[in-house]
């Protein structure tokens, strides 16, 4: 290479997504690429897209077309999900140089050689195999650790086992080696990440579950927090959530999908699990963590949720001692069981679903909050926006504000919750 050309990465989409990002990058800065902002004109960018809904391939197309205003005669390379799942139709997006598949996404060095004339499009689904370790580490405060990546459910609305292929696992040990790199380099809380993470130790010889990687997770020194990103209710057991209960690193806070709360929705779904055993494992949580905050996946509009069905959803987590909710508005993927089923619900109503769960979860979000103000907390304090204030989350996942004349970005502090303010925000005063 004559002269080091200038890289930068675009990542939409999940955690995962980032830390492949990340480690690619890394990859690329090492065989002597430059890695750069979006907007510093670089010579290559990246894009690695989500395809989880329409809007999502909406939004990748769109940072494609912003790409070839920075720089015209730049290259323009498409991986992630939305490569894998339609490399012909972006393919035929104008500027395009390169699609790669979750085969080839981690060898763009050995293609870019191959573009200078002509469009090179690699992407093969059968290719979708193999473990490639990553965690991000562009945030002081925090890294995203993959552990895991594909599925092997058949949930009727999703793409993703199509995107990123069957469940396969990283090894405890490139898994450990991981962690203590994201230590020596001063982070201090590691968030574990991948598609299905209650599901690992599929495809490697190692006799080891997700229990078991935790147990040798919450030993490594140097990392104070971790953090579980998100697991199955059905993969969610017992052990687990004790072991959490009296673990040294890992933080009381459960992100659990739960999509529906009508079984007939759930069923329709393909989903493994009835929402009875989804009350159990929040029960179980709040037995023995009170403290603990729990999040909630739930998707709205689902073909054949009737008004009774969203009723059903709208009480039941209502009854639900849940502390958030993350809605998502059911979209029509092309390839998908739930695409072609009848009963489709009229996008209006799909709407005000939404904006009926989104002002539940408000109301959950404060109800969880309140119970903490007057306590205090330890908050990982993260980098300050504006001049000597600061952000942070404790350990059961509250945004804390507070004020402080000294840098405490990256420290662990403690800090008095005073009042919920207007934006949702716990404010605080550091002891």
């Amino acid at each position: 290479m004559s002269k080091k050309e200038k890289v930068a990465f675009y990542t939409l989409g999940c955690k995962l997504n980032y830390a492949e990002s990340s480690i690619i990058a890394a990859d690329m800065a090492k065989k002597g690429y430059d890695i750069v902002d979006f907007d510093e004109n670089p010579d290559i960018f990246i894009i690695n897209t989500c395809s989880v809904t329409d809007f999502a391939d909406r939004k990748n197309r769109k940072i494609i077309r912003k790409a070839k205003k920075i720089n015209p005669d730049g290259k323009v390379i498409v991986i992630g999900c939305y490569a894998q799942l339609k490399p012909e139709e972006i393919s035929e997006i104008e500027g395009v140089n390169l699609v790669l598949g979750a085969g080839e996404k981690f060898n763009i060095d050995k293609y870019l050689k191959a573009i200078p004339e002509e469009k090179f499009i690699s992407c093969e689904i059968e290719d979708v195999s193999g473990f490639h370790s990553a965690y991000s580490s562009g945030d002081r405060t925090r890294s995203f650790l993959k552990i895991q990546t594909g599925c092997d459910y058949i949930c009727t609305y999703c793409t993703i086992p199509k995107a990123r292929g069957a469940s396969r696992s990283g090894t405890s040990e490139e898994i450990l080696a991981n962690a203590r790199e994201i230590a020596e380099k001063g982070i201090k809380e590691i968030v574990l990440t991948g598609v299905n993470i209650g599901d690992y130790g599929k495809g490697i010889e190692e006799d080891i579950d997700f229990l078991g990687l935790l147990k040798k997770l919450d030993k490594v020194e140097g990392i104070e927090r971790i953090r579980i990103s998100s697991i199955e209710p059905n993969l969610l057991t017992d052990e687990i959530i004790e072991f959490v209960a009296g673990s040294r690193a890992i933080v009381p806070h459960f992100h659990i999908p739960l999509q529906s709360g009508s079984d007939k929705v759930l069923q329709s779904m393909k989903r493994r699990y009835k929402r009875e055993l989804y009350k159990e494992r929040v029960q179980k949580i709040k037995e023995i963590m009170p403290h603990a905050c729990i999040g909630v996946d739930v998707i709205v509009g689902f073909p054949g949720e009737t008004d009774e069905d969203f009723t059903d959803t709208y009480n039941f987590i209502n009854s639900l001692d849940v502390s958030y909710l993350h809605v998502f508005t059911f979209s029509e993927r092309s390839g998908t069981e739930a695409a072609t089923m009848n009963g489709k619900v009229p996008m209006e109503t799909r709407r005000e679903r939404n904006s009926q769960l989104t002002n539940l979860s408000l109301k959950k979000k404060f109800s969880f909050y309140s119970q903490f103000i007057g306590e205090t907390r330890k908050v990982l304090v993260e980098k300050s926006k504006e001049q000597n204030v600061y952000t942070g989350f404790t350990d059961n996942y509250i945004k804390v504000k507070f004020i402080s004349s000294a840098n405490l970005e990256n420290e662990i502090v403690n800090v008095d919750l005073q009042e919920i303010d207007e934006d949702y925000l716990m404010r605080g005063e550091v002891k």
